[in-house]
């Protein structure tokens, strides 16, 4: 079965990766993995999770007040 473009591309990467982790040390290539790293969640989720909490909180403490 041939390759599709997107399987050529993403072997190619591989390789690629591959070959520039030759002659390196398991230090060396550990080292330029932890610089790549993703984080788990996104701002736009932080964010909303931070005003879902305390934008709550802030009328919750609004209504309190401005009920008395």
């Amino acid at each position: 079965m041939a390759q599709t473009l997107e399987q050529r591309r993403r072997n190619a990467k591989f390789a690629k990766d591959q070959e520039a982790r030759m002659g390196k040390s398991g230090d060396q290539i550990k080292k330029r993995e932890k610089g790549v790293q993703k984080p788990s969640i996104s701002p736009f989720w932080i964010v909303l999770l931070g005003f879902v909490v305390f934008g709550g909180l802030f009328f919750e403490v609004l209504s309190r007040w401005w009920g008395q």
